[in-house]
């Protein structure tokens, strides 16, 4: 998982039979929001509706094949903060996963270092 300043990536188990993303990304956006400061402007279509202006309206999800597809969005995830131009290295972003793996021995800190681009 990686929370970035307007969305945030993840890849969840779900129980068998229970494929109900809708709801538990609402959930988890307004729990998420709950506990920050309103403090971000926000467009009178976000207020009527009585949404946040910190996170995209819109979310994707995608069922994983096989174990090569689970790491292609693991290491998509991880590099992610790369991506938008919020730090220079994965280990930089706090607000991730990234570093239990570092922390249980999956990854080296270092891991996509200078010059490696990660994509999907």
């Amino acid at each position: 998982m990686v929370v970035l300043p307007d969305h945030f990536h993840a890849v969840w188990a779900l129980p068998q039979g229970d494929a109900d993303y809708a709801t538990r990304m609402a959930l988890i956006k307004a729990a998420f929001s709950r506990n920050l400061p309103k403090v971000e402007r926000i467009r009178e279509s976000r207020e009527r509706k009585r949404e946040r202006g910190i996170w995209q309206r819109r979310y994707r999800e995608h069922r994983i094949r096989d174990e090569a597809d689970l790491q292609a969005h693991v290491d998509y995830i991880h590099y992610n903060p790369v991506k938008h131009g919020h730090v220079e290295r994965v280990a930089d972003w706090p607000y991730s996963s990234f570093h239990r793996y570092v922390r249980l021995g999956w990854l080296p800190e270092g891991w996509a270092g200078e010059g490696v681009v990660v994509q999907l």
